[in-house]
């Protein structure tokens, strides 16, 4: 039987010039390095410069991606950009980056589910390859955090950083089996009501100002490691594979305890975790692309390699893409 993949052909990422210490930050607020990096493991993220948005961001990503897959804009079908920190309330930031990009065919939107949306903007590019209402798409995670952070509260505003990460998606004939080449499933979750622990508390709808990032810190752990990890089991029981045969995980940065508590419940060896909240802390619906193309451009992450790329974000929201590269 033939089916239709969604195969990665590309992958792009993009990190702002100015870096920030945890040094820098305990100037900021009431922390020091090693607090940080004991309880999170971030040890530095990137700060988008003024005036430098979402879609600029996203853009040099999406130039990176397109060159890697070798892919003209021309090719392009459609533009899902995952964000919460759009440019503006509307037009979507997906249809900036497609007027800069010049092209000037097809569709493009954005998609908002916070930490899981870059996750959720590859289960939508990938069912509309599948369907065939689309042969070629270009997945963005972008945002500039920075600019909705409190920066006296030192519970949260030294966990998160800003960047872009995105991939060139293709379609191709498959097998219909786990051995094809591409997106081989993926699974989506949401829970509104936990909504008060991981929240803005603003928007243009009930108090008309962007407002700041809130959570319970705790809480947002607990559900983490219990939803991230069940999502993960759906994920590979539905082409009939466990964890044992991964072999990269590519994880939402939220938190080193999270990722480390998330492989030890699947039983999946540290070494195959993608790891880079160290150098870029929580960028968000960016955190997932980001460590994708450096585990690319670095060559741990090969042709033939079975890689499940997993998040979860404020909504809850959470989910899981797996695919074979």
């Amino acid at each position: 039987m033939t089916l239709r993949r969604s195969q990665i052909v590309g992958c792009g990422s993009y990190l702002p010039a100015r870096v920030v210490t945890n040094d820098e930050m305990a100037k900021i607020v009431d922390t020091s390095d090693e607090w940080i990096t004991a309880r999170t493991g971030i040890k530095r993220r990137h700060i988008a410069a003024d005036g430098e948005k979402t879609s600029d961001l996203a853009m040099h990503a999406s130039t990176d991606a397109l060159m890697d897959a070798g892919v003209a804009v021309g090719e392009l079908d459609m533009i899902v950009l995952a964000t919460a920190t759009p440019d503006e309330t509307f037009p979507a930031t997906a249809t900036l980056v497609q007027a800069q990009l010049g092209m000037t065919r097809g569709f493009a939107f954005d998609v908002q589910a916070v930490c899981s949306g870059f996750v959720y903007a590859m289960a939508v590019a990938d069912n509309f390859l599948r369907v065939g209402q689309a042969d070629t798409a270009l997945v963005i995670g972008a945002e500039t955090f920075s600019r909705i952070l409190d920066w006296s509260d030192r519970s949260t505003c030294v966990l998160f950083g800003d960047g872009a990460g995105a991939v060139v998606l293709k379609s191709a004939e498959g097998n219909g089996t786990a051995e094809d080449r591409g997106i081989l499933s993926t699974r989506l979750h949401a829970d509104g009501r936990k909504h008060d622990m991981l929240y803005v508390d603003g928007g243009p709808s009930s108090t008309q100002t962007t407002g700041h990032l809130r959570m319970f810190g705790k809480e947002v752990f607990r559900h983490a490691v219990t939803n991230l990890s069940s999502v993960v089991d759906e994920t590979l029981e539905d082409v009939g594979l466990t964890a044992s045969e991964l072999d990269w995980m590519v994880p939402h940065q939220a938190n080193r305890r999270i990722l480390e508590a998330t492989a030890k419940k699947l039983k999946l060896s540290p070494e195959r975790v993608i790891v880079t909240i160290q150098d870029h802390a929580n960028t968000s619906a960016a955190s997932v692309p980001l460590a994708l193309d450096q585990a690319t451009s670095d060559g741990r992450i090969k042709r033939g390699d079975l890689v499940l790329m997993e998040a979860m974000g404020g909504g809850f929201t959470w989910g899981a893409c797996l695919a074979r590269w």
